[in-house]
């Protein structure tokens, strides 16, 4: 190619948009991260003439180079150390650089008149045989050393390094080509004592030449301009320069270093048949030897002709480098075999890439070696500029400026080394810094970039551990800071699909499918979420206890490996304060998508998936973990910028809508009170709401399908047991069917559980949750009193309005999370906030009045029912500290006494059904209270004069009839059909359809009765336990006639002539003990016995009768239910009843005849309107 005139350079320069005294800079630098632009935008048609233009600038400012040159070689200044750190690490894996500048001798800025370089790059012999086993850059013995002796005898001792061009010609032929340092001219004497230090590194005192450090330039990027060899590049386009005029090569490094990058890239662009990597040998682990591992595969696009490229060359080729050797996170990592997700393409660009990132290591590699050496100031500089040369070549070959240039939706070229972490250290970090100040080059490198990790993030599962590649690879490129500003985050921030909008009524599983971050938030366990992971840890044919706690186990290690890249991610988004404001409307609208989640019935297809708002939620647990409560302003909920939507129907805690919006208007007024939210009280509501709408959706999941689980089951177990009764018949073939189709269901639900049990039963997670309710519990108490913790009860009569405004679910999530760990994960419960924790259920259990929904105390009562050691043991401690509560000894019994009286009627149509499951959970609460020494004075003193206990007694003795009613009229019709069953003959003869119907209904009555009779039998034992302690109030007119009456009919239908009507099969399977309720209805007759309470019984001509007693002591005697001496006694009470009953008839005889003048007569209630 013809040089340029003057003119035309000019022109040129114009053009590029660079003055001559610019170019002439540019020169002297080579292509630096600055030059990236002007490089892409203008000079890519020139891109074949940059070379000689610069050649020709240089020699038109000459004299200005000369003396720069010349004041440099004097030792007037030296460059600065710029060495490469990572912006995250405090120190790089290489040497520390030396603090001192360099002598006159030290500089690299060495005249290039004083010695010609032509002949200075690496005469090709010994560089292949040598570059693996180099033990640093100070190497003198790994050239052959008959060539080197023979040429060294002609060299005298006493040679200058200020050189004619001939003499250095001859020095530098005895370079050894792997040290990178020159050896110096020395007499055979001293070589020998030379020789014998070659393994070692040169003293600190010693200092690197021009020459030493060419041929580091050289050994770092395998290039010569002198002789051809196999395993370095030889550069024709320099040798040709060099031996034209040597002294007008380059002008300091830099030049040099872009020379040589920008001819070795420009030879990688011609055809196949010339590519200047074909004959390099590999310095690291190549890829051909990691696909051969099982575990550490990088695979390749085999392209269209594999056999030409170098990328499927021998294990020992350059091309074929999978650089696992690379980089400070720990070498490459693996794909499955079967997938391309993290294969390198096969094409010229990443040739290109190959060759820049082997050159960037070797940097680091020599660092290591030689780290004195290293540390002097002028070769961190020169090592320094050889990164940044590196780092912007490579931004050229990303933007296709050497190729054809790149669309932004075309995938990058260096995805798969992220992903496979293979990049080395620092090399991302400075591509970075590099080019975020040019934000069209940083958006043409770095969108392809993120858009191909997201992609890979879609299709990674956790059935392997690659998953979280995707993620690290983010996490480090959002990690990645220059100052205060984080320029990957806000890149990422304006993507178009950082916070898509939404197009249908599913907005809660578009913002996962379709914004940006929802691809890496979607990993997740359930098998709904993902069936790899449970095809491939829960297929087998059995799944044992001990194998689901060890896949358990690490599928959790997953997890929070994968959700602590999420949070360094979101994290670092929030830290850069350019993009915070993105980051929390992002937050509030995975919220506001997905309110659909709370509902009881809620469409699965439009909302986030379980796995995606269990981790989102996580990241938000970390995010609040710092939060201190005084920061947070409790009625954020109500401030007018309040991100959280809250659906126009929500229940309040004791407030209607109207009572809301009167209450908000008051507080606006003409001065709103509310101050700018700040990020810990948008923080704290957001991540309460994201536990509304996560963690609780996937426990009530998980319950409906432990449910199913059972209902299968036990349809299994009828259809196996009933074999002989169908098999037979003309449904035997459906029967199969169905027990097939459940047996399937049933082994789906049972992997869908063990899945389930990953992902929800993590203690880890539960403690997150568990403390952040903590957090909640502490703001409530901080609303009811002031003075927390020192709360003081009864609370004030007045609701603080901000507290019954609140929505329920504050109150109810509470109840519900510790409802399902009691039941599900109980060493969860003890943690340091249990005992905010205790204190806010006794604080609402004896303040009623603050919540206005009934069925919202019912489950703060059936938690305290569930932390009851006789329902759960492991739970034990925690019922202590709630009966031991301060708080609780004086309020606790009589608050309860009333709420079970309230729940008889609650609003619901479902009231009459609802009160016995209420009232079973507070007559165990009361068992358990009674005792506690502690509660027995406010036992006896709502005994003797509470309001309540009239009340409470005659709900116990309407509840006892009609359970027990209700109960043994089940257990009577069970009987019925079990008895028609028994005779084969006649249960044949019934048609089909009512042998189904029959069958039907003792399902029915089977349920109703196990149901009843548990609750009957609670209600029983605590009249049991009341009588026994204390008898007065039971005798009242008012109470002592209708409990005799039911405990007269009760056992009338125990020992009555029907008794038998309730002989059971397996009675136990119903709750069924006859004897032990006969034992303790007795009990209560001895319990009550007196004058008083013989004369009620003896009223009830209902039920009582002399026979029927007699046959309850004859049954007593018979099974042995009660010793002598109380059958005696049961005795003496019915003779006494006795005795009244015939007193009664006796007076009934003679006022029977009585005159009509001396008889009452009616007369109407006045206001009856008779």
């Amino acid at each position: 190619m013809e040089e340029l005139s003057a003119d035309e350079v000019r022109r040129l320069g114009d053009t590029l948009g660079r003055t001559i005294p610019a170019a002439a800079g540019l020169g002297r630098r080579g292509i630096s991260g600055s030059d990236v632009t002007v490089l892409t935008a203008r000079q890519l048609p020139y891109l074949e003439r940059l070379v000689h233009f610069l050649k020709t600038v240089v020699r038109l400012c000459q004299e200005i180079r000369r003396r720069r040159l010349a004041r440099l070689a004097g030792g007037q200044t030296s460059q600065p150390t710029t060495p490469l750190t990572s912006p995250q690490r405090e120190s790089p894996p290489g040497p520390p650089l030396a603090a001192s500048a360099p002598g006159p001798s030290q500089s690299l800025g060495l005249s290039v008149h004083s010695m010609t370089p032509a002949t200075s790059p690496i005469g090709a012999s010994g560089v292949a045989h040598r570059s693996q086993s180099s033990e640093g850059v100070s190497s003198l013995s790994s050239s052959p050393s008959n060539s080197l002796e023979t040429q060294s005898q002609s060299l005298s001792r006493s040679q200058s390094m200020d050189i004619d061009g001939v003499s250095c010609e001859k020095s530098m032929s005895q370079v050894d080509v792997d040290s990178g340092i020159e050896n110096m001219e020395v007499d055979e004497n001293d070589r020998r004592e030379k020789r014998s230090l070659s393994d070692k590194e040169p003293p600190s005192g010693s200092e690197v030449s021009e020459e030493q450090a060419l041929q580091l330039v050289c050994k770092i990027f395998r290039v010569s301009w002198k002789d051809r060899d196999r395993d370095v590049i030889f550069l024709s386009s320099l040798s040709a320069q060099f031996k034209q005029n040597p002294k007008e090569v380059f002008s300091d490094f830099k030049d040099l270093i872009g020379q040589i990058l920008m001819e070795v890239l420009m030879m990688s662009t011609q055809t196949r048949d010339e590519n200047p990597f074909a004959s390099l040998t590999a310095t690291s682990q190549p890829i051909a030897a990691a696909a051969r591992s099982p575990d550490r595969t990088l695979m390749l696009n085999t392209g269209s002709n594999p056999g030409t490229s170098p990328m499927f060359c021998s294990a020992g080729s350059f091309g074929a480098s999978s650089l696992s050797s690379l980089g400070a996170s720990g070498g490459a990592s693996a794909w499955d075999p079967y997938s391309d997700h993290f294969a390198i393409e096969t094409c010229k660009e990443t040739d290109m890439l190959n060759y820049l990132i082997e050159c960037f290591d070797r940097v680091g590699i020599e660092e290591k070696k030689a780290p004195k050496m290293c540390s002097q100031p002028a070769v961190s500089q020169l090592l320094s500029n050889i990164r940044s040369q590196c780092i912007s070549h490579t931004a050229l070959v990303l933007q296709g400026s050497l190729t054809q240039p790149r669309s932004m939706q075309q995938p990058s070229f260096l995805v798969p080394y992220m992903l496979c972490r293979n990049l080395p250290y620092g090399f991302i970090q400075e591509l970075v810094r590099t080019t975020h100040q040019d934000e069209e080059v940083f958006k043409q490198i770095f969108i392809p970039i993120l858009q191909g990790l997201a992609l890979a993030a879609k299709e990674c599962s956790l059935d392997s551990d690659y998953f979280k590649y995707p993620l690290m690879a983010l996490g480090e490129l959002c990690e990645t800071k220059f100052g205060k500003t984080h320029p990957v985050c806000n890149l990422v921030a304006s993507l178009p699909l950082w916070l898509p909008k939404s197009l249908s009524p599913g907005s809660g599983r578009e913002l996962q499918r379709l914004s940006y971050l929802g691809a890496f938030f979607s990993f997740s366990v359930f098998a709904e979420d993902d069936a790899k992971v449970v095809e491939k840890y829960f297929s087998g044919p059995a799944i044992t206890l001990e194998n689901t706690r060890v896949v358990s186990q690490s599928l959790q290690h997953y997890l929070e490996l994968g959700r602590q890249e999420l949070f360094k991610i979101l994290h670092s988004i929030l830290l850069n304060g350019e993009t915070r404001e993105a980051a929390l409307g992002y937050m509030a609208a995975i919220v506001n998508a997905n309110t659909k989640k709370a509902q009881m019935q809620t469409d699965d297809r439009l909302v986030s998936t379980d796995g995606f708002m269990l981790n989102f939620l996580w990241v938000l647990q970390q995010l609040s973990t710092k939060i201190k409560l005084e920061t947070v302003d409790p009625t954020y909920i109500f401030h007018p910028r309040c991100r959280i939507t809250l659906p126009n129907d929500e229940t309040r805690v004791n407030a209607t809508m109207e009572d809301v919006n009167d209450w908000l208007t008051e507080l606006y007024g003409d001065q709103p009170p509310f101050s700018e939210p700040k990020f810990p009280t948008e923080c704290f509501f957001l991540t309460l709401h994201a536990h509304h709408l996560s963690i609780l959706p996937s426990c009530r999941r998980y319950i409906r399908r432990l449910r199913a689980i059972r209902e299968l089951n036990r349809t299994v177990e009828d259809l196996k047991n009933n074999e002989s009764q169908w098999k037979d018949s003309p449904l035997a073939t459906r029967h199969r069917e169905m027990l097939k189709r459940c047996k399937t269901q049933l082994k789906k639900l049972v992997r869908c559980k063990a899945c389930a049990d990953a992902g929800l039963l993590d203690e880890s997670f539960l403690r997150r949750c568990l403390n952040f309710y903590g957090l909640l519990i502490q703001l409530l108490l901080r609303i009811l009193d002031a003075a927390y913790p020192d709360v003081t009860l009864p609370l004030n009569s007045d609701v603080p309005k901000v507290f019954a405004a609140l929505p329920e679910f504050y109150v109810e999530d509470v109840a519900e999370f510790l409802f399902f760990i009691v039941q599900y994960s109980p060493q969860v419960l003890y943690e340091p906030c249990t005992q905010d924790v205790v204190m806010f259920l006794v604080v609402m259990l004896c303040s009623q009045n603050y919540i206005r929904n009934p069925y919202l105390v019912a489950k703060l009562v059936e938690v305290m029912f569930m932390t009851n050691p006789a329902v759960q043991p492991r739970t034990q401690k925690f019922f202590e500290m709630i009966e031991n509560h301060p708080l609780s000894t004086k309020l606790l019994v009589p608050s309860l006494m009333k709420f079970y009286t309230d729940v008889e009627h609650t609003g619901a149509t479902s009231e009459f059904y609802d009160k016995f499951t209420i009232r079973y959970h507070i007559s165990t609460i009361f068992k358990s209270l009674w005792q506690n020494i502690a509660h027995h004075g406010t036992f006896m003193e709502e005994f003797n004069s509470g309001k309540q206990f009239v009340r409470y007694i005659n709900m116990l003795i309407n509840d006892t009839t009609f359970l027990l009613d209700e109960s043994l009229e089940s257990l009577k019709r069970i009987h019925e059909v079990q008895e028609e069953m028994k005779n084969k003959e006649q249960w044949e003869q019934l048609p089909r359809d009512q042998q189904q119907a029959r069958q039907s209904q003792l399902a029915q009555d089977e349920r109703v009765s196990r149901s009843y009779l548990a609750l009957a039998t609670e209600t029983v034992d605590m009249f049991h336990i009341l009588t026994k302690q204390v008898q007065k109030p039971f005798l009242r007119p008012e109470l002592g006639p209708r409990l005799a009456a039911m405990l007269n009919f009760n056992l009338q239908q125990l020992c009555g002539p029907k008794c038998r009507d309730l002989k059971v099969e397996n009675p136990e399977k119903y709750g069924f003990e006859p004897k032990k309720l006969l034992d303790q209805l007795t009990d209560i007759y001895l319990q009550l016995d007196c004058a008083r309470f013989a004369k009620a019984i003896a009223d009830d001509q209902r039920s009582y009768s002399k026979e029927l007693f007699e046959e309850v002591i004859s049954k007593m005697r018979k099974a042995g239910i009660k010793s002598t001496i109380a059958i005696e006694k049961f005795k003496l009470l019915a003779e006494k009843v006795e005795e009244i009953v015939a007193k009664n008839a006796r007076a009934e005889i003679d006022y029977s005849d009585a005159p009509d003048e001396f008889r009452g007569k009616w007369a109407p209630f006045p206001g009856c309107g008779l």
